[in-house]
């Protein structure tokens, strides 16, 4: 599990020497960039984490990636320079087929006729993959268990824990750390930082080596592949205002 707090001050050299390097900076939606929300449209950035991720997107190439929809994503990050959105945990980008694939529609009508009706359990459908979010259940453990039952004969499912979520994507599909790579080549970078807070963003975690990623786990509970933490999310604005004056102060800004 690693212990090094990126904003610890034995560790602003290692962010430094990437953050001077040709550098792709990507971040997680929900968890990082916003706080997590008692239910998914209530996720919303806050201002100064808005005017930072502005302020970073005019110096480096940055990028979002995230499981909710594109759609979703791009409303949310309207008016944000970034320079890339990647929605559906890697599936979703400007070009992709945009379809709801055949075995979305086989794992929700699978889901609905397995799964208890209890309140305040939601099961979202997108294109390329479901979430099923219990925050707002009472009875949790009972409908853990339902869950796992559910998923278990699941065809081609791939389970992955969120912030009181299931995520099902399919197994031979795109995942986060397969989008991120494919960011940095698409805009020429020899190195990325990435930062995302659940199971979901593991994938970005492994996808590089150390000298060409710095990963970046929001959060100090769990085991995880990344070689840095945040402790929690309100450490976001922190993160961005030093990327923004470490930029400022090599000099070096990012051309579009």
């Amino acid at each position: 599990m690693p212990r090094r707090l990126i904003l610890a001050s034995r560790h602003t050299a290692a962010l430094a020497q990437f953050a001077a390097s040709n550098v792709l900076v990507a971040f997680d939606y929900d968890g990082t960039l916003a706080p997590i929300a008692p239910t998914p449209p209530a996720a919303r950035m806050r201002p100064s984490t808005r005017r930072l991720l502005a302020a970073v997107a005019r110096l480096y190439p940055c990028v979002v990636l995230s499981g909710r929809a594109l759609d979703d994503l791009t409303r949310r990050l309207r008016g944000v320079p970034v320079w890339h959105l990647v929605g559906d945990h890697g599936s979703e980008y400007p070009g992709a087929l945009s379809d709801t694939a055949p075995h979305v529609r086989e794992w929700v009508a699978h889901l609905n006729q397995q799964l208890p009706p209890v309140p305040g359990l939601m099961i979202e459908q997108k294109r390329h993959s479901v979430t099923i979010h219990y925050r707002r259940v009472r009875d949790k453990e009972r409908v853990l268990a339902a869950l796992a039952d559910a998923v278990r004969n699941l065809h081609d499912a791939r389970v992955i824990g969120g912030a009181q979520a299931v995520n099902l994507i399919h197994f031979s599909g795109p995942n986060k750390g397969i989008a991120l790579q494919r960011a940095r080549r698409v805009f020429a970078c020899d190195t990325a930082i990435y930062a995302g807070d659940d199971e979901t963003d593991e994938d970005a975690f492994q996808s590089g080596g150390p000298e060409e990623l710095l990963s970046i786990k929001v959060g100090t509970q769990g085991t995880s592949a990344a070689r840095y933490r945040l402790r929690s999310q309100a450490e976001i604005d922190a993160l961005l205002r030093m990327l923004v004056d470490l930029r400022r102060v090599s000099g070096r800004a990012a051309i579009r």
